[in-house]
């Protein structure tokens, strides 16, 4: 059955003011905590879902809960992405206007270790999502993927135009598996789907397995840290609000098919169905050792650096084109490292007393 809402009236319903019902799935998360947030604060109405597994911290997750807790227009379901009865039982009871997908296991290395819950959540759980969106007739499903689906490409910076068919890790792969399912729905089922490439994401009350985290910490205990493919290594850092607007304002914006693709000649980041990828990153690679003279600098602390030859899964460089999300949206990243360090630091010894 296809979506029968045509896309001019779902585009409609964001310029017109109309609050929207919207679900945020992975709502415990960095980055699902901080979008339901801006979302409610405008007025929307939120149902969020998370798992709150212990890949890290559960304790952190909760925390994050709460900061939404009490919030007008908000409910929260905890409930597994891969639970397809619940799943369907879930989009049967809420009338969601719009979709943010943002629940999934993370992690480059860690899917070198778990293979399986990659599977069930990233893949098993998207099907999920796609399926309760085709039969509630959702109007927009904006989901994350990843940098990393950019795998073994050289070409700087990286472009949503640019084909994507080698990754370097599992979390990768399926990331790039998401963007085909969601493909599929948008050409079988007209559903709207836009998936958002996050680089490298940052800030207050960030995740403890990602780099400023883990250098913060060791920093602050005396220890050394380990700093892969020793220290040659450059990152698009894009800090949380960053982030969290740029997902907002693409949900805003449904996408249309573009009239002008060519099957002959396809081009990866669109298609003749209402289906759009964009990059959501700082448009500048960042040097290791800037970065981490920024985590000192705000510390003041000098870190005891352990080199290391570089990790299965990683990549060397990350650099966003970002050129169709400012077009597209109107939205351009400018939070600066040292800017954006700062102020994790300054979380990091109030949420940990230190």
């Amino acid at each position: 059955m296809a979506v029968s809402i045509t896309i001019a009236d779902a585009f409609s319903i964001f310029k017109t003011g109309i609050m929207a019902q919207y679900l945020v799935t992975g709502v415990a998360g960095f980055v699902g905590c901080f979008v339901a947030k801006a979302l409610l604060a405008r007025g929307d109405q939120v149902v969020g879902i998370d798992h709150v597994n212990d890949y890290y911290s559960v304790a952190l997750k909760r925390d994050r809960l709460k900061l939404l807790d009490g919030l007008p227009g908000y409910s929260f379901y905890e409930t597994d992405l891969a639970d397809q009865p619940r799943m369907a039982e879930l989009f049967q009871r809420e009338p969601f206007d719009v979709v943010v997908n943002l629940a999934a296991q993370a992690g480059v290395r860690y899917s070198l270790e778990n293979p399986q819950a990659y599977v069930e959540s990233n893949l098993a759980g998207f099907v999920n999502v796609l399926e309760g969106c085709r039969q509630q007739q959702v109007k927009h499903l904006v989901y994350a993927s990843s940098s990393s689906v950019y795998g073994a490409n050289t070409k700087m910076p990286f472009s949503i135009h640019d084909n994507v068919d080698h990754p370097l890790s599992l979390y990768a792969a399926t990331k790039k598996s998401n963007e085909l399912l969601a493909h599929t729905y948008s050409h079988l089922f007209s559903l709207p789907t836009t998936g958002l490439r996050f680089f490298t994401v940052y800030g207050p009350w960030g995740r403890p397995d990602m780099a400023l985290f883990k250098f913060t910490k060791a920093m602050v205990d005396g220890r050394p840290i380990d700093v892969y493919n020793h220290g040659k290594m450059q990152r698009d850092f894009t800090y949380i609000d960053d982030i969290v607007e740029g997902v907002v304002r693409v949900a805003d914006h449904v996408p249309q098919p573009n009239v002008d693709w060519n099957g002959a000649a396809p081009d990866p980041g669109t298609s003749n169905a209402p289906y759009k990828i964009y990059n959501i990153g700082n448009n500048e690679p960042v040097e290791l050792s800037r970065f981490i003279a920024a985590i000192e600098k705000a510390l003041g602390v000098t870190a005891e650096q352990n080199l290391l030859p570089m990790q299965p899964g990683d990549v060397p460089a990350t650099y966003a084109d970002i050129d169709d999300l400012t077009r597209d949206v109107g939205f351009r990243p400018e939070t600066t490292i040292e800017d954006g360090v700062a102020r994790f630091v300054q979380w990091y010894r109030s949420y940990y007393a230190v």
